[in-house]
């Protein structure tokens, strides 16, 4: 099998590198260290398709390093330790080594911990990538010896430069003749992710015989009848990810282990699909279980500790109980309700009676006057008015119709009685 064309094209020098100019132009911090012959740990962070990987194999042979690489989808603790042993063995101290991990992000904790001991003595130089903002998914620890550069997403300036660079370079191209008459599909499908460009404009390439003439039409074709081509490039990340919450919402735990099943066969980040739960369990069912909340929450707690491929238990466990709840959508309606009020009623006062008075002159002005405490009443309730004057009596939160939150409409009717209609 043919080696890719994003491969085929990855650039193995500084000056063949395109993009990220505010990162590794003359008069850059990391250019200028680059030059220098010595680069601290780093922090890639960045969109996929960007060059986070190959702008370390490129400072490693600029630098004339050993270079190791790892990928947290399939390495641990083990493979970490094996590097760190190799590196000690070959004498290879004060940071000359580099040790690459892609995707750092999925590392848990105690996979990240063991690194620490290796960089913090200078031991290997550690160059992580990641898609996920550093500050959450890196440990502190690790962070803090880490210098942490963010990468762009590709222009249409550079993209066509791809293209074109492409055309001019490759060997396999080159047999072929094809005109790029018109780039807006390409460029949309690929969203600034260079690897994403250089396959789709392949697949296009090798599906059509003779000349090849690049249209958008020709484009989306292609891509349409390739379905599955299509779900390998990310285009349909977002659709089973839509699916997966839609079929929780749905009560359906069978179709909602589906496409969870499909985004663990796909290599997707176990944080990712809980951050989606955690996102249902107080949107889609709410006052109706609070207790998903809480499973939700541990589950998005143990995935980041423990990856894969024990995640997808605890992520199956999470979705079908979730699935197979009751549903509430209520306080998402409130909020929402809420926002929408106050965006159209501006800022109302803040009623006298519970405003703070922290100081005398406040006191004075009638801060905190005639403040009804509850809990010096029978039921723990004082029927005061708390809204501002002008929304007295707005209805915000309306209980589901499920047993736990008629069971607070009835208390809280028995409390308000016909001012909130409960």
């Amino acid at each position: 099998m043919s080696t890719p064309l994003a491969e085929r094209m990855r650039p193995q020098t500084l000056d063949d590198y395109l993009g990220q100019h505010h990162l590794v132009g003359e008069d850059t911090v990391l250019g200028r260290v680059m030059r220098s012959g010595r680069i601290p740990s780093m922090i890639l962070w960045g969109p996929p398709g960007v060059g986070k990987t190959t702008l370390a194999g490129v400072m490693a042979k600029t630098l004339d390093r050993p270079f190791y690489t790892l990928s947290a989808i399939n390495s641990g603790v083990k493979d970490v330790r094996e590097v760190i042993d190799r590196v000690s063995k070959t004498g290879m101290f004060g940071g000359n080594a580099i040790l690459f991990i892609d995707e750092i992000h999925r590392f848990s904790k105690s996979q990240q911990d063991s690194l620490l001991g290796a960089v913090e003595k200078g031991l290997i130089t550690l160059i992580g990538a990641t898609t996920e903002n550093p500050s959450f998914e890196v440990i502190p620890a690790l962070l803090s010896r880490c210098q942490v550069y963010v990468l762009r997403p590709f222009e249409a300036s550079g993209m066509m430069t791809l293209l074109q660079r492409a055309l001019e370079r490759d060997v396999e191209l080159a047999n072929r003749t094809v005109v790029l008459k018109e780039t807006d599909a390409l460029f949309r499908l690929s969203g600034g992710d260079a690897r994403r460009l250089l396959n789709v404009f392949e697949m296009v390439v090798n599906s059509t015989p003779g000349d090849v003439v690049i249209t958008d039409e020709l484009v989306g074709r292609v891509v349409e009848a390739n379905p599955t081509m299509y779900d390998k490039l990310g285009e349909m990340h977002y659709d089973i990810a839509s699916a997966f919450i839609k079929s929780i919402r749905g009560s359906d735990p069978n179709a909602a282990v589906y496409y969870l099943a499909r985004m663990v066969e796909g290599g997707e980040d176990p944080k990712f699909i809980a951050r989606r739960m955690l996102i249902s369990a107080s949107e889609d069912i709410g006052l109706a279980n609070p207790t998903a909340l809480v499973l939700a929450t541990a589950t998005f707690q143990a995935v980041e500790r423990i990856g894969w491929p024990e995640s997808r238990i605890i992520l199956s466990q999470c979705a079908v109980y979730l699935a197979s709840s009751l549903k509430s959508n209520a306080s998402y309606m409130a909020i929402g309700k809420a926002q929408h009020l106050v965006r159209e009623t501006g800022n109302q006062p803040v009623p006298m009676h519970i405003r703070n008075a922290p100081t005398a002159m406040m006191n004075a002005l009638g801060y905190g006057k005639g403040y009804d405490y509850s809990h010096d009443h029978v039921g723990n309730f004082s029927p005061q008015e708390y809204l501002p004057e002008a929304l007295s009596g707005t209805v915000l939160y309306e209980p589901g119709k499920n047993p736990k939150e008629e069971g607070m409409r009835k208390w809280l009717r028995t409390l308000w009685g016909d001012k909130y209609r409960y």
